[in-house]
């Protein structure tokens, strides 16, 4: 049994719906981290704003089709909230600066720009196709814009080398979504819808890509960093402390010993030096007393002087 072709775009169409659902939901995690943190921190509003400007053009696209343009007013709608509670959310937490820059921008693309585009084609173009294709060259521009508005974030993981503000998860879907968008125009034969989805297709694969380098040097980045801010662990040896306190003692029993041994020395020494003067002394001493035995009998108060008296 031949399976009927005529079904494929509806079948490409309600997966491209469904997966550029998945899409407009995967900067949730991106957001609930602003709305934890309760900053915009390095994350830029600039795909956001860019996306839903890209969701009113093909809305307003999708009215003008006079067939197949139900698939693309579907999406475009559920697509126009999901962008517009995005940007509300990143409004109340972003910074003075970004608050600023991302106000000028909903002024200048999604007021300024979109209603001038809806003013012109409604006034300066011819009701049908000439109208369908103006509206369709616009909108196949500004699609590739919101396949190419991540190239900033591309720059910035290229530059920092973190694919910290790069979700993985967007990256897939919009290369899957682009694939799915693709087939749906090529067989409906809207080429404003196939065209630009080429280009989606490679910025999605450039982005994963990305990914997959900068990934593990993120995970180096974080763990050096943590590395860095916790303080080192002194690890004490006490085996090797209470070695050297005994190689101390040790060498201080040394000291004290050879101390000893010359205090021994000293004093024999001394001992030596006074023994020689007492002889040196009794020697003087015999001496005199040989030369002056006067002297040794006045000198001695015993039997010695008394016979020294009966004799004078």
């Amino acid at each position: 049994m031949a399976f009927p072709t005529h079904l494929l775009p509806s079948i490409f169409g309600i997966l491209g719906n469904i997966i550029s659902f998945c899409v407009f939901l995967a900067p949730l995690p991106t957001f609930y981290r602003i709305y934890k943190k309760k900053s915009t921190e390095g994350f830029q509003s600039v795909p956001y704003s860019v996306a839903l400007f890209s969701c009113m053009l093909l809305l307003y696209y999708g009215y003008l089709k006079t067939e197949n343009g139900m698939m693309i007013i579907t999406i475009n709608s559920i697509g126009c909230v999901i962008e517009t509670i995005y940007i509300a959310l990143f409004l109340i937490y972003a910074t003075k600066e970004s608050l600023m820059s991302t106000v000028k921008l909903l002024a200048l693309f999604n007021i300024l720009s979109y209603g001038l585009i809806v003013v012109t084609t409604r006034f300066a173009t011819d009701k049908g196709p000439e109208r369908v294709a103006v509206v369709g060259w616009i909108c196949a521009v500004f699609s590739v814009c919101v396949f190419a508005a991540p190239l900033s974030i591309i720059r910035m993981v290229i530059k920092t080398k973190s694919v910290e503000y790069m979700p993985f998860s967007l990256s897939f879907f919009l290369t899957l979504c682009a694939v799915m968008w693709f087939f749906y125009g090529l067989l409906i034969k809207d080429y404003y819808v196939a065209t630009p989805n080429v280009l989606g297709f490679i910025f999605g694969i450039a982005q994963m890509i990305l990914y997959m380098i900068y990934k593990d040097k993120n995970k180096q980045v974080k763990s050096k960093v943590q590395q860095e801010d916790v303080p080192a662990t002194t690890v004490v040896d006490l085996g090797a402390i209470l070695e050297m306190q005994e190689k101390g003692a040790m060498e201080l029993g040394i000291i004290l010993e050879i101390q000893e041994k010359a205090g021994v020395e000293l004093g024999v020494v001394l001992e030596e030096e006074s023994c020689y003067d007492k002889k040196e002394m009794a020697k003087v001493t015999d001496c005199d007393s040989l030369l002056n035995p006067e002297f040794a009998f006045h000198g001695d108060t015993g039997s010695q002087g008394r016979a020294s008296r009966i004799g004078g």
